[in-house]
């Protein structure tokens, strides 16, 4: 008896379109397996083709110890079927099924076999990956990282039920030969795609089941969903048959979306690439077996396509297709349900569906993306004929005459041609349009990197102009033979011909190429010289070139220069490079000091660094962009650092330079050496953490718990510890005198700014950064935990919700209610948006110790509290010394904003507590304390010395 047997089933009837090339696959990597115990069974059908047949006995032959040709009964056609000779023939402790194409990993069995063997489960399942349909590249599920998330075993499948929810037991799994025999498990062999149904009912009967975080398999094939549809539905409803029969409908109500999401939207989206004849199958087939009401807990644009599916309506998904790939795209004519601005929205008459979420009714003219449907590409009279409809619901037709352009425009560059459109007409529901355009005689590209042409049409009523691509299937201009001749202006040789094409994004465009004689030979002489020897090796050394300047402009070649060279320049006495949030904003502690600096006019050279764009910045400031030379220059030359965050770590700060960091908040989570990832660091990351901080001179503390908490965290001696407040925080100080002398009345004039009514408070939401930042430093986009969106139809008429996501975030908001929801994420000053605020949510950022300085009221939203707390590690009990009170779901969180007084007045004196303690030394003087302690002592003058803006850069 061998340890594992590999059955693989070859030429059944609803097998698919396997050949000998996926057999081989198959069979090879079961021979290439570490487990050498392991052997392939292979089934050949009788009507196996003869390719098939050479292979599989080619094989069985080349190793006849671990290959066994099994042929079956000849009434034995289907797949299900051979799979169930498979199994009776299996000698394996363990028997695994695969599916021709289907590659094992190489310690796939050796992993499979050890868990089971040691955790004495029945059936033991790993991760498998697809081929996806774009490009052929290797993929897996996404939802598998959490069911595989680690090695574990669970007593019976409904503990993971991810196994039947979706299709994870499809290849991937073994089973214990012995359990499969003695619970009679059998493939369904008269259903097509058995391994959907298989592997819940293996599941369901066996008792231990072990999951391996190892990737098992590899190269399956994703299913062909509009010619397997009706297969894939009647396996789908087998298993949740199963899911009934166990007393499970909680999990048959989750497969039932999951399968939704599995395959009936990922059939929709596939329809722009399916010919006419095919999509009008498709969904003639879904309407015939599609009988399930489609899941109302699905995404809008999900039920929308499922659902026009069920009703057999091509066209619709069609539409529906778009949407899902550009869900900010207005498609449908939006039905409106209930009367106002506000009020919900549907699909349109014919599909009900709610989509009000999408935001559509909120959108207007100019400012929305609208569908523009391509019904018509065609050849007429040496023309090109291009009719269709440009989605367009009541709500967003301006009521001015329609005019229209139709634009082609070079990719990649400026070059645009317009061609007017004379048919216009506004029926609506949408704009009907026609054009003819002369493109052999008006498009006159140069023939070289200007060889594809985007069309686009532009709309213009009263002024405001719309901008759209032209969408259309695939199956609109192939095989149609519309071409025109070109005329390039580097002559016919670059080309001669202009053919309309559909790009891969479902747009029309029109591409140059070569179909006449010399066209053709130019090119391959061209591609000729750009690829043979010589060619490649000039393109090697271009290449080498490449990477060395890319060496020379990288951040390490910069570092070790700077550390060699640029440290040993004499310091330019009263230059000071202030930073604040590694170059994000103009804002925090540096700002206030700088702008104390000018007040005092004090002779200090003033340099400001700068992330990616200089806007916001002072204009009396030099401006230099962080990381670059001049920065790094600037950096070397300074007499004074300046920031709140900390400048790179890798650079070392001149003898006699001093560093002032501000830092940017008290902390309630652990920081520096007592976070455990700092902790769990080795020790050269460990002393490169200490190094930075080492270079401090001056550290700025606000209260005796960041003596505690944050000079002890980083290991900072008392003598560098300046007791003075964040001088950030002397406008909040100077806010709440001129409130409880002035009232509240007039705003401060960043209202008016934002327009916010007079007669709405403002609530500022500010969440706690939660990750790292994007790769290439771009700001990672996370969705927030507070639903913005029911924020504003519960409270938009009282409230104005501002968001600040953290600096290194960016927030994802839904499209909202005007006035109701404003992203403030990119304003520079968190400062002048507490003096804004009425109210502030946030959970554990460092923002609630500033704004409790305001005495308004403060809410904590943290439905994660202990969760966070537990593995971030917090200094003191945030329930114990909140500010006010701490929610730990959306319905505490609004319920406490609609009492909001009462609320207020219960939380007045922990507010005032929490206050005094976090902000002991914050007495409104910071910045002019700071000053005078770093800067005047030094003996500077009082002039002011200006820069031109931009200098440096």
């Amino acid at each position: 008896m061998t340890d594992f047997s590999c059955v693989i089933a070859a030429g059944g009837e609803n097998g698919g379109s396997e050949g000998p090339d996926a057999l081989r696959a198959s069979v090879t990597s079961v021979l290439g397996q570490s487990l050498r115990g392991s052997e392939a069974v292979v089934v050949l059908a009788a009507r196996a083709d003869g390719p098939t047949r050479t292979a599989a006995r080619a094989l069985a032959d080349s190793c006849t110890d671990r290959v066994r040709l099994i042929h079956p009964d000849p009434a034995a056609r289907t797949t299900g079927a051979l799979r169930n000779a498979g199994l009776d023939a299996a000698t394996g402790r363990y028997v695994l099924v695969l599916t021709p194409g289907e590659r094992l990993h190489r310690h796939a069995c050796r992993n499979l076999w050890q868990a089971g063997e040691r955790s004495r489960a029945d059936l033991v399942a790993g991760r498998w990956s697809r081929t996806t349909e774009e490009g052929g590249k290797e993929q897996e599920p996404p939802w598998q990282g959490e069911l595989y998330a680690r090695s574990h075993t669970v007593a019976r499948f409904s503990d993971a039920p991810q196994l039947v929810v979706r299709d994870a037991l499809v290849t991937g799994f073994c089973l214990r030969r012995e359990a499969a025999r003695r619970h009679g498990l059998r493939y369904e062999e008269d259903l097509a795609h058995g391994e959907i149904l298989f592997g819940p009912l293996a599941a369901a009967a066996v008792g231990r089941i072990a999951l391996v975080r190892r990737l098992i398999v590899t190269g399956r094939a994703v299913p062909d969903r509009a010619r397997d549809l009706a297969a894939l539905v009647e396996a789908h409803r087998r298993v949740a048959a199963t899911l009934d029969a166990h007393g499970l409908p909680a999990l048959r109500e989750e497969r039932e979306r999951a399968f939704v999401r599995d395959h009936l939207v990922p059939l929709a989206r596939s329809f722009p690439r399916l010919p006419a004849a095919r999509r009008t199958r498709a969904a003639a087939t879904a309407a015939r077996v599609l009988t399930v009401p489609v899941p109302h807990e699905l995404p809008p644009l999900e039920r929308v396509a499922a659902t026009l599916l069920a009703r057999g309506d091509a066209e619709g998904v069609l539409t529906a297709a778009y949407a899902l790939s550009r869900p900010a795209t207005v498609c449908a004519p939006v039905a409106p349900v209930t009367a106002g601005e506000g009020g919900r929205v549907e699909w349109d008459e014919h599909c009900p569906v709610d989509i009000t979420e999408l935001g559509h009714q909120y959108r207007q003219f100019g400012g929305a993306r609208l569908m523009n449907r391509l019904t018509r590409c065609t050849a007429e009279e040496g023309r090109l004929l291009l009719e269709g409809r440009l989605v367009l619901p009541p709500h967003l037709a301006p009521d001015a005459p329609f005019t229209a352009t139709l634009e082609f425009r070079a990719r990649g560059g400026a070059r645009a041609v317009a061609f007017p459109v004379d048919d216009v007409r506004h029926d609506g529901n949408g704009v009907t349009w026609g054009a003819r355009a002369d493109v052999s005689r008006l498009l006159r590209p140069i023939g070289v990197r200007d060889t594809a042409w985007d069309a686009r049409l532009i709309v213009e009523a009263g002024g405001v102009r719309s901008v759209s691509d032209l969408f259309g299937p695939q199956d609109l201009v192939e095989g149609a033979a519309v071409r025109f001749a070109a005329r390039p202006r580097l002559g016919q040789l670059a080309g001669d011909t202009w053919e309309p094409y559909i790009t891969l994004k479902d747009h029309l465009a029109l591409r140059l190429t070569a179909r006449r004689r010399p066209a053709r030979t130019t090119r391959r002489l061209v591609r000729y010289a750009t690829h043979f020897r010589p060619a490649r090796k000039a393109k090697l050394l271009a290449r080498a070139l490449r990477k060395r300047l890319d060496r020379y402009r990288s951040r390490g070649f910069k570092a070790t220069t700077y550390n060699t060279w640029l440290i040993r320049l004499p310091v330019r006495r009263g230059s000071v490079v202030f930073e604040s949030h590694m170059g994000r904003c103009y804002g925090d502690s540096p700002r206030a000091l700088h702008e104390e600096i000018r007040r005092q006019g004090l002779k200090l050279r003033a340099t400001w660094s700068y992330d990616t764009s200089p806007a916001g910045f002072p204009d009396d400031a030099r401006l230099v962009r962080r990381w670059s030379w001049r920065y790094l220059w600037a950096l070397a030359r300074a007499e004074y650092w300046v920031d709140n965050q900390g400048f790179p770590q890798h650079l070392r700060k001149p003898a006699r330079t001093t560093y002032l960091q501000t830092w940017h908040g008290s902390a309630y989570k652990r920081m520096g050496f007592d976070e455990t990832r700092v902790r769990l660091q080795n020790a050269p990351q460990r002393e490169r953490l200490q190094q930075a901080v080492h270079r401090f001179d001056h550290f700025l503390v606000r209260s005796e718990h960041d003596v505690a908490t944050l000079a002890r965290a980083y290991r900072l001696p008392e003598d560098r510890l300046l007791r003075t407040g964040y001088p950030r925080n002397d406008a909040l100080i100077a806010e709440r005198t001129r409130t409880e002398t002035e009232g509240r009345l007039p705003r401060p004039p960043l209202a008016g700014a934002l327009g916010i009514d007079d007669h709405k408070k403002v609530v500022l939401y500010a969440p706690t950064f939660r990750g790292g930042p994007a790769a290439g430093g771009k700001q990672a986009r996370r969705r927030l935990l507070l639903d913005v969106r029911e924020f504003a139809e519960r409270f938009g008429d009282m409230y104005t919700l501002l968001v600040r996501a953290h600096y290194l975030e960016a927030a994802r908001l839904p499209l909202c209610p005007p006035g109701t929801v404003i992203d403030v994420s990119r304003h520079h000053d968190v400062s002048e948006l507490l003096a804004l605020a009425d109210v502030l949510v946030t959970d554990y950022s460092s923002i609630m110790f500033d704004f409790a300085l305001l005495d308004r009221p403060v809410l904590l939203y943290a439905p994660d509290l202990d969760t966070y707390a537990a593995e971030r590690g917090s200094y003191f009990d945030l329930r114990e010394k909140a500010p006010g009170p701490v929610t730990e779901t959306q319905e505490e969180l609004f319920g406490q904003l609609a009492e909001l007084k009462k609320s207020d007045i219960r939380h007045a004196s922990h507010r005032a507590a929490f206050a005094a303690e976090f902000g002991t030394y914050d007495r409104g003087d910071a910045a002019r304390q700071v000053v005078a302690a770093v800067f005047s002592r030094q003996g500077a003058s009082r002039t002011t010395d200006h820069h031109d803006r931009g200098a440096g850069r």
